[in-house]
Formats: C-alpha cells, sequence, structure tokens
C-alpha cells in the first residue's frame, strides 16, 4: 500500500511509525515540501485525494492541526486517534482515509498499534454507507 506520510516534528514515536511502515512493506510517500502543520495535513490529504496513496498518516503535537488541514481537502475524512479502539472505528464507520496522530502524547509502541489497527485492512460498515455517501456530499459546493 502507498501511504502519505508526513509530521511537523521528529522524535521516538514519529520514528517508530515511519520504521513500521517501512517493516510492513508499506510504500510510504513524503508529500509535504514544508514542516508547517497546515502544509503537512494538507500535502498528505491532498496524495490520498488525488490518488498518489491509498492512506495518510499526519503527526503532529496534538494531531489536532494536521487533521483539521487534511480536511480541508474535499474527499479526505482525517480522523484523530488516540487508540487502537478509535482507529478501528474510524475505518468501519466513517471510512477515514487519512489517520492523524499525536507525537507528544502516544507511546511510540500504542502510535504504531494505532497505525497498524488503521491499516489493516478493516472494510467499511455497509450499514453506514448512507452516513458515508454523505460526507462526500458536504465537499460539494453549495449552489
Amino acid at each position: 500500500m502507498k501511504i502519505a506520510f508526513a509530521s511537523d516534528d521528529r522524535n521516538a514515536t514519529t520514528d517508530a511509525v515511519r520504521a513500521f511502515l517501512a517493516e510492513a512493506g508499506h510504500d510510504a510517500l513524503s508529500p509535504a515540501t514544508s514542516d508547517a502543520w497546515p502544509e503537512i495535513g494538507a500535502a498528505v490529504g491532498k496524495a490520498v485525494a488525488d490518488g498518489e496513496a491509498d492512506f495518510g498518516v499526519v503527526m503532529c503535537w496534538t494531531g489536532t492541526g494536521t487533521a483539521i488541514a487534511a480536511n480541508k481537502v474535499p474527499g479526505v475524512r482525517a480522523a484523530l486517534a488516540w487508540d487502537a479502539w478509535i482507529a478501528e472505528g474510524a475505518r468501519k464507520w466513517n471510512d477515514a482515509n487519512v489517520l492523524a496522530l499525536s507525537l507528544k502524547r502516544l507511546s511510540p509502541d500504542v502510535a504504531v498499534e494505532i497505525t497498524a489497527t488503521f491499516l489493516s485492512g478493516i472494510a467499511p460498515d455497509p450499514e453506514e454507507s448512507v452516513n458515508i455517501a454523505r460526507l462526500g456530499e458536504l465537499d460539494e459546493p453549495r449552489r
């Protein structure tokens, strides 16, 4: 799988996620050309929305800023996750395509567990298809 990955800082947690992506055989793309969190979120979101990557992973201090920035890109459904259950639900119930993580509040092993769960092939729940489709409609410009 191609994964767009970017972070606005580097520490043991970001290094662990990057190492996991490589060890799991994912092709990690680095679409951001800036270390500013708005550009990072937008660049990863654009890579996913444009089909250059299957999924995205963004990291900033809280994960919130990069999630907000990624969600500004039409077609992106970025979810901030702090445990594996949230990541699983984001894929299952929201068809999230970008994972946002805190690089300051997550330990490396928890961040890897969350990322592994998000990328594990969880399919969207068919019972949520109407709601997920509605999210796409919200991306459309108002007339």
